[in-house]
Formats: structure tokens, sequence, C-alpha cells
């Protein structure tokens, strides 16, 4: 007999867990990403994918006395998450989930979330604990291992409720326009300059309604 919360739980509306990075990097990108359906591509983009290219292809191998599973799908019922993992190896009966990403090593919290999302899910796939994992940075070829502590978990279960709560609202988040969008590929459909500078916006507005003007003294 199942309790009243797991069903609840059961009908939550799936939560990709890419959104997790995206939201926790900045919220108006998450929200054009899985909202708005947008997705542009720059340099840094293009290298994620060519990163991506062998860890994207779902296969199971042995490698060194390791079994590794490349392109694995994730989900939990009881956070309603759905995704899939770029690599999990099996050093024996424990998963250690490994995530790429292109560029170099670096302590970015995001990326931490995203990962722990994922050992969260094969936690309640495997009925497993899985205490640590890594990220392997693909310009540097090192790793970053993961411990999954109880503030990370937190921190986990506490964004995936946001970004539940904006994809149910329909809600755009205001747009930050810091250095964040310098290296962000969706910067010209954010047009971060504009919509946070106010004073450039009533400019840009004041000329529109100047040359409409114009146009219909001129007729």
């Amino acid at each position: 007999m199942k309790l009243k919360d797991d069903v609840n739980r059961e009908d939550l509306e799936p939560v990709m867990i890419s959104a997790l990075e995206h939201y926790s990097y900045c919220p108006r990108q998450c929200a054009l990403i899985h909202l708005e359906q947008i997705f542009d591509e720059n340099i840094y983009t293009l290298r994620g994918n060519i990163a991506h290219e062998r860890v994207d292809q779902a296969t199971s191998r042995n490698e060194d006395d390791i079994q590794v599973e490349r392109g694995l799908p994730l989900w939990s019922h009881r956070l309603g998450l759905t995704g899939r993992a770029d690599v999990v190896e099996f050093p024996g009966n424990v998963p250690y989930p490994v995530e790429y990403k292109q560029g170099k090593r670096r302590d970015w919290e995001y990326e931490a979330i995203q990962l722990c999302a994922q050992a969260l899910c094969l936690e309640e796939m495997l009925g497993i604990a899985v205490p640590q994992g890594a990220i392997y940075y693909c310009s540097s070829r090192v790793r970053r291992e993961i411990t999954f502590d109880t503030p990370l978990r937190e921190m986990v279960t506490k964004m995936t409720g946001a970004v539940r709560i904006l994809l149910k609202s329909s809600y755009m988040p205001s747009a930050v326009n810091d250095q964040r969008c310098n290296k962000c590929s969706l910067i010209e459909s954010c047009l971060p300059n504009v919509v946070v500078q106010s004073d450039r916006w009533k400019f840009y507005r004041s000329h529109l309604f100047t040359v409409e003007e114009e146009s219909i003294t001129g007729e």
C-alpha cells in the first residue's frame, strides 16, 4: 500500500537534471531554455558538444576491470527528476557518476549540484548509497572529486523545487548582466544590457516613438 505522500511525489512534473545546473547558474537562462525552448550555440557550447560525443552514446563495457556505463538514463520518483548520466563507473558495487565538462578545472557549485542530482537518482534506482562522484574537465584532463554531503543534497532538493515552481509559473526571471553573461550562448536572446539598463531601454523606446511620429508627420 502506497502512502499518500508517495503518490503525490510520483505525480510531480518531471524536472530535467540539466535544468538544475542551468537554474543555479542563472534562473533566466533556465527559463529561456526550458520554458521558451531557446538554445543558441557559441564556441563554448560547440566545444561542450565535442566533449560529449563519446559519452552521449549509450554503451556498457569493462575498462581496466571497472564496469563503465555511458549515457545511462536516470530518474527519481521522490524528487521528480529525470535525465542521463555521462558516465557511471562501478569500481565494485558502488556507482561512481562522472560528469564531463569542457574547459579547465574549476570549483563551480552548479556543476556539483548537477552531479549530486545524478547520485540521488542512482541511489533511488539501485538502492545503494552513492557517497562520491567526479567532474572530468576535458581540456585539462583532470577530475574534481565531489563528496555528496548533507548540504549539497539539501541544495539539490531545494533547487529542484525552485525549478519546478519556475516551470509551472512560466515566469521569466530578471536578467543579471554580470560576468556570467560573457560566456552565455543565450546573450543575444536574453539581451541583458538592454533589459537591465532601464535608462537605455527608455532611450530606445523614446527613439522608436520619435521615428513613428516623424513618419506620420512626413505623410
